[in-house]
C-alpha cells in the first residue's frame, strides 16, 4: 500500500482518466473520483448556440466509478469558470492578445478545485490523466514530457506551484496513447477506448472563437467593425471586422488583395487597427515575458540557456534568458515567427519544464 494512499482523481469519462483510475487501483491507492462540470452550452452561449450540452461524460465517469466500486462526486463550478476563465478569454482578445485558456485554467480552476475537494475528502494526493511525468530534484518539483510526445501536455502546466505539484500524480506519464487504449480494452471498457478526443478549448467545441466572442459581446464586437487595415507604413489597405477577430500570423480571411501572401503582424487596439506585412515581418529575435513561474530551480540561473516553445504545437528554439526588472528577456539563437502576445513561452531543459511566462511583447516591434 502506498504511503498517503488516498487520492482524488479527476474523471472526465474519457479513456485517459479511466485508465488512470485502473492503474491507481492496481498500485494500491484508495481512489475517489470527481467530475468537474465547468461549462455548458446553455450557460456559456446564453441559450444562443442552438445546441444542448453533452452530459455523457458525467454518465461515463459515474459508470466507471460504479464498475470500480469507488466513491464518485460531481461538482458544478460553471459560475466560477465563467467569471475567471471565460471572462479572461474575452478580455484578452479585446486587449489585442491571443490567450491560452488552458494555461490559466489548470492552476486556478481545475487543480484549484481538485485540491479544495481533496482536502474536504481527506485525500493527500490528486491525480489526472495528463500525459506527462512529475520529477523532484533538489527539493524542487517540476513536470517533464511524458513517453508519448505527440500527446505531451507539459506546455499547459508551467504555471503550477510547488505546493500543487508536490501533491500530484500523473499515472499516464510512462505510456503512449495507444498503450492506454489497449489497457482500456483489456479492462473491459472498449467503448471508452474509442471515444472521441476532448477539445483544445473545451468551451468552444467547434473551434470558432470569433462566433463565441460575438455571442458573448455583440455590442462591443459591432462597435469595432470597420476599423482600418493598413501596412506597417500606415498605408490604408481596407477595413476589418474587429481586431479581436484577428491574430498574429493570420493569412486567410483578411479580405485584402495585394497580389501576394500577406499576414497579420500587429494588432493596435488603441487605434482599432490591424497591421499587415510580409512573411519576414513576422520574424523576431527577442521577446519579453511577464507573470513568470520557475519550477525546476528556486531562481533561474543567470543568462540561462533553454529551448523555448512559444505556442502549444511549437517544436521550440534555443534561446538565452536574462532577468530584467519586470520579467524575462528571451533572445533566440535564430529568429522565430509569429510571436503572439498572450500566448505562453515555456522553457525546457531537455524534456523538463524549467518554467515559463506570458508573452508580453515582441521586442522587435
Amino acid at each position: 500500500m502506498p504511503e498517503n494512499s488516498k487520492v482524488l482523481l479527476a474523471m472526465s469519462g474519457g479513456v485517459d482518466s479511466s485508465v488512470a483510475a485502473f492503474l491507481l487501483q492496481q498500485s494500491g491507492y484508495e481512489v475517489i473520483g470527481i467530475t468537474l462540470k465547468m461549462w455548458s452550452y446553455e450557460k456559456t452561449y446564453h441559450g444562443k448556440a442552438g445546441a444542448t450540452s453533452d452530459s455523457s461524460f458525467i454518465h461515463d465517469a459515474q459508470a466507471l466509478a460504479k464498475k470500480l466500486n469507488i466513491e464518485h462526486h460531481v461538482v458544478d463550478i460553471q459560475d466560477d469558470f465563467a467569471q475567471t476563465i471565460i471572462q479572461n478569454f474575452v478580455d484578452e482578445y479585446f486587449a489585442g492578445r491571443t490567450p491560452n485558456p488552458c494555461v490559466l485554467c489548470n492552476p486556478t480552476m481545475k487543480f484549484g478545485a481538485l485540491f479544495h475537494y481533496a482536502d474536504l475528502l481527506g485525500c493527500n494526493k490528486v491525480a489526472t490523466g495528463h500525459y506527462l511525468r512529475l520529477k523532484n530534484e533538489n527539493g524542487r518539483y517540476f513536470v517533464s514530457r511524458g513517453q508519448d510526445i505527440t500527446k505531451d501536455q507539459s506546455y499547459v502546466l508551467w504555471k503550477m506551484s510547488q505546493a500543487q505539484l508536490s501533491r500530484c500524480l500523473f499515472p499516464l506519464g510512462a505510456f503512449t496513447k495507444e498503450e492506454v487504449k489497449a489497457y482500456a480494452r483489456s479492462f473491459g471498457i472498449e467503448s471508452i477506448a474509442d471515444k472521441r478526443e476532448s477539445y483544445d478549448v473545451c468551451f468552444i467545441p467547434n473551434g470558432d472563437y470569433r462566433t463565441f466572442l460575438q455571442l458573448q459581446c455583440p455590442s462591443a464586437c459591432e462597435s469595432l467593425r470597420g476599423g482600418i487595415i493598413c501596412d506597417k507604413n500606415g498605408k490604408w489597405l481596407g477595413k476589418h471586422r474587429g481586431y479581436p477577430f484577428y491574430t498574429i500570423g493570420q493569412r486567410k480571411g483578411l479580405d485584402v488583395a495585394v497580389g501576394h501572401p500577406i499576414y497579420v503582424t500587429h494588432l493596435d487596439p488603441e487605434n482599432n487597427k490591424v497591421v499587415l506585412g510580409e512573411k519576414e515581418d513576422l520574424l523576431s529575435q527577442t521577446l519579453f515575458v511577464t507573470d513568470c513561474n520557475i519550477s525546476k530551480y528556486e531562481k533561474l540561473p543567470e543568462n540561462y540557456r533553454a529551448l523555448i516553445r512559444i505556442r502549444y504545437k511549437d517544436a521550440g528554439t534555443m534561446a538565452t534568458i536574462t532577468q530584467e526588472l519586470n520579467g524575462l528577456r528571451c533572445t533566440f539563437d535564430a529568429p522565430v515567427s509569429a510571436v503572439t502576445p498572450g500566448q505562453s513561452a515555456v522553457f525546457y531543459d531537455g524534456d523538463d519544464v524549467v518554467g515559463g511566462g506570458v508573452i508580453a511583447s515582441n521586442m522587435n516591434k
